[in-house]
């Protein structure tokens, strides 16, 4: 099953970022192509769901997804979505984020991906737009969540 993840240095404290995770930034990292809609977004924490209107030009797909997890501490917080409704030929979606404290005033935003198709070959056909689509957001992080004081 394939997997990756990205981590992403971020100048602000844990809490702060972890209190900026919500439909407003979904919206500012979202790619420019495919066009993104939010059709839902309750929140991040267990049970709530996240629904998404993808326009690919000529066709309109679904993605949702539904909050398994979530879990904040001193150290970190975490929650993990999984697909409900994924697009693509993708039979499983499992996104975990995590806000990892480095010290008070800086952290990592990690994204954890594991996803599967039903055949080894779509699943490495879609590896690198999956990835990229992830990638895309680090810059958006660090302009949007870092402190500017």
């Amino acid at each position: 099953m394939p997997s990756f993840k990205i981590q992403t240095k971020i100048g602000a404290s844990m809490p702060f970022v972890w209190s900026q995770f919500n439909e407003a930034l979904l919206k500012k990292i979202s790619p420019p192509f495919p066009q993104v809609n939010i059709q839902r977004f309750d929140g991040c924490k267990t049970g709530d769901l996240v629904i998404l209107e993808i326009n690919l030009l000529l066709i309109r797909v679904i993605w949702s997804s539904k909050i398994i997890y979530d879990q904040q501490d001193s150290k970190q917080s975490v929650f993990i979505d999984e697909g409900i409704q994924v697009p693509f030929g993708i039979n499983l979606w499992k996104h975990e984020h995590s806000i990892i404290k480095i010290d008070e005033s800086r952290c990592y935003i990690q994204d954890f991906i594991t996803y599967k198709t039903s055949n080894v070959f779509l699943d490495m056909i879609l590896f690198p737009f999956l990835w990229g689509m992830i990638f895309y957001r680090k810059p958006f992080y660090q302009k949007y969540l870092t402190n500017r004081n």
